[in-house]
């Protein structure tokens, strides 16, 4: 048994003199030669030494109460600065469904590291606990693999989880454990959603998520590709088949671009431009698949955004400019100042390793093509930050006179994500808002239909693959209870 935090003796001020251990990465020239994941894995003697940073703080720990998931770090901590790797991995996966994916794709610097106290320490460095968590479930992969765990018999009762993202997914295992037959319908050919659709795979492997899905499957767990429900089947239908349905679609319509010329060659969604040059041509959308291979890049592209989405089609961009043998030129363009990007700011790092530029408080006005309709270039305006708007951040305004031109090749639009309104348009007694939000309790995730639930950014809108995850596990247990009620 993992030793309790209260019973340690330790010495908190030698802890705190202990330097940050960093995690190696690939040379920013060598990984803009491939899609693989930058950052090696820890050393375990090096991953001993920076659990060891760890000063145990009393329950609650700020780190802990900073996961969405609740994670027992300080124990998961001890248990690895002790040599305890599979120990400590099975302490995430209690409260975790998905280690293996949360230590790559987590915000740390907004959560459980935000919140460490050892950053007030003499190093003023947090401990690296998303680097530890990816240590010890790699360890536990090469050992054993992802354990099977217990299921519980079978209950009679069948579930429908809609989108094989990270809340349905989290869902379908939790419900899964506890003896439900479980169905997964997605409108995609592979399930994983944005961690296979969305998140490149140098920040995540697919492999880490086949091998997810895999494992659900053994668990018995049964998907349906390439079904849109609201299209290809009603939700209403799936509510009268099955005792209980799960909604985890998200969020992924592209923003659109209110500019001229925004239907240009040359100008795509990020939606697009991240699955084309992401995901293997087999695993894409039909329409996708239905376009010209491979997707190429121009001489000089641009970027439009300043979210995590951006920093990935702006790394994504120089690697396709490297293999088409282009020199480097790729510009993100953001509205405001770099202090009011929301994006995680080691990506920007990474970025601007790799050769990125930033073009900060500019924001494009339009796009203007030649007489076969090919991007040739964007006219930008300079802008200056007003008032605080409604998010607190404050407001861009343009400069009178301050337009510009800029040649352009290729422009890349991450201008934020919505709802897809489908299901809410065919679905009557579906309660919706926003644009298609779906309305659900914030806890249990029961939307207004009565066997009906749903979670994570289709009822929130675009938020954190962790926040996901916790709608997906909440509405699993309100569901269950349901189903026993019944």
């Amino acid at each position: 048994m993992p030793t309790k935090r209260a019973d340690l003796e330790i010495d908190r001020k030698a802890r705190a003199s202990i330097p940050m251990q960093p995690v190696s990465k690939q040379d920013a020239f060598e990984r803009l030669k491939n899609f693989n994941e930058i950052y090696f894995n820890y050393e375990a003697e090096i991953a001993c030494i920076e659990a060891g940073r760890c000063i145990q703080c009393p329950d609650p720990a700020p780190c802990q109460l900073a996961c969405p998931l609740g994670n027992d770090i300080p124990t998961a901590l001890r248990l690895t600065e002790q040599g305890r790797f599979i120990e400590a991995a099975e302490t995430f996966r209690k409260t975790s469904p998905m280690p293996e994916i949360c230590s790559r794709v987590c915000p740390q610097e907004r959560l459980c590291e935000g919140s460490c106290t050892h950053g007030g320490g003499n190093s003023g460095e947090p401990v690296r606990i998303g680097k530890i968590e990816k240590f010890v479930v790699e360890y536990q992969y090469a050992i054993e693999g992802i354990p099977i765990g217990d299921i519980a018999p079978d209950t009679g009762k069948r579930i429908a989880i809609v989108g094989a993202g990270p809340a349905g997914l989290a869902a379908a295992e939790n419900l899964r454990r506890k003896g439900h037959d479980i169905t997964v319908y997605d409108a995609n050919p592979f399930p994983g959603g944005l961690l296979i659709y969305g998140i490149p795979a140098f920040k995540l492997s697919k492999d880490r998520v086949v091998t997810k899905v895999k494992h659900l499957e053994k668990l018995g767990v049964k998907f349906i590709p390439n079904t849109r429900i609201g299209q290809d089947i009603p939700l209403q239908k799936l509510a009268d088949d099955f005792d209980a349905v799960f909604i985890g679609v998200g969020a992924n319509i592209d923003a659109p671009a209110k500019l001229e010329g925004a239907d240009l060659k040359g100008v795509y969604q990020a939606g697009e431009f991240l699955i084309r040059a992401n995901v293997p041509r087999a695993l894409q959308p039909a329409a996708f698949q239905e376009a010209d291979e491979p997707l190429t890049v121009g001489k000089r592209v641009f970027v439009i955004g300043g979210g995590d989405t951006a920093m990935d089609c702006t790394r994504t961009s120089l690697r396709l400019q490297q293999a088409q043998g282009y020199k480097l030129d790729v510009t993100c363009a953001y509205r405001r100042t770099e202090a009011e990007m929301p994006g995680c700011k080691a990506e920007r790092e990474n970025a601007r390793e790799e050769g990125a530029r930033f073009e900060w408080l500019t924001a494009p006005k339009r796009f203007i093509g030649d007489e076969e309709g090919r991007l040739t270039g964007i006219e930008f305006v300079r802008m200056r930050l007003g008032e605080p708007d409604a998010s607190g951040r404050r407001r861009p305004v343009e400069i009178a006179d301050s337009e510009y031109i800029e040649p352009a090749d290729t422009v890349a639009l991450a201008l934020g994500y919505w709802p897809d309104p489908l299901l809410g348009e065919t679905t009557p007694a579906l309660d919706t808002h926003d644009w298609g939000l779906i309305t659900a309790d914030a806890r249990t995730g029961k939307t207004s239909v009565a066997n009906i639930w749903a979670g994570g950014d289709v009822v929130t809108g675009p938020d954190l693959v962790t926040t996901a995850i916790r709608a997906g596990l909440h509405a699993a247990e309100s569901i269950h209870l349901y189903l026993n009620e019944e």
